[in-house]
């Protein structure tokens, strides 16, 4: 039985990464590759060393993955993100800050090549496991998806689901202005598209994670994973 990938993409606070979470918990020799991670150890690299983001234009993110020692390591059926040998954590990687400036590098940064680096990764992590793939421009970097979904929500519930993310840290003004920008840098960088296979989920309404990845179950067939 050839081993299937899904792809799950989204708007900014509609839960993805948790969905994604559970789906690998259901969905038999299933693991979770987020290439978002990915690009948000590289982000996260380049604050570390003050660099000025702003100035980074057309730069190129595979060079940035090899310059920077960024590594990727399966663990618990998920992919986990080393700089310098140090893993790094959600906390590290989805904080606020660097959500933000991920945003702003990715809507100017060449991501052709490590697009290519990552469908490279997938290719060969198919061959023994069905995948999860989460992250950004998820057709352009494998277009042979199984299949493709495209998480929403209202803005007032993302603003609300990730304030409860950051512990209330920030003020809902704040973090709702946040929001608002990224999703105007994510559809700028042409990462909010629908393709004519993408299955839109809305789980404004759903009270839990289950409730948002049942959404997603029903629109899967189990049957073919193995």
């Amino acid at each position: 039985m050839e081993h299937k990938v899904i792809g799950i993409e989204g708007l900014v606070g509609s839960g993805k990464t948790s969905i994604c979470k559970e789906l690998i918990k259901i969905l038999p020799n299933t693991i979770l590759f987020n290439a978002g991670n990915l690009y948000r150890g590289v982000v996260l690299a380049l604050i570390k060393e003050h660099k000025d983001l702003k100035s980074l234009k057309n730069i190129n993110i595979l060079d940035l993955i090899k310059k920077t020692n960024i590594q990727i390591k399966i663990e618990n059926n998920e992919t986990m993100v080393y700089l310098n040998d140090i893993k790094l954590d959600d906390e590290q990687l989805q904080n606020d800050e660097n959500s933000l400036a991920v945003s702003e590098v990715s809507n100017i940064a060449n991501n052709k090549e490590a697009f290519l680096y990552v469908r490279k990764l997938i290719s060969d992590l198919k061959e023994k496991y069905n995948i999860v793939f989460s992250g950004r421009a998820l057709m352009e970097i494998y277009p042979e998806l199984d299949y493709h979904f495209f998480i929403t929500a209202d803005l007032d519930e993302r603003v609300r689901r990730k304030s409860i993310q950051y512990k209330n840290k920030i003020q809902l003004n704040v973090l709702k202005e946040h929001i608002e920008t990224r999703d105007r840098l994510q559809e700028n960088s042409g990462f909010y598209k629908i393709y004519p296979n993408t299955i839109k989920i809305d789980v404004t309404d759903c009270m839990t994670i289950k409730d948002s990845t049942n959404k997603v179950l029903l629109k899967i067939d189990q049957e073919t994973f193995g």
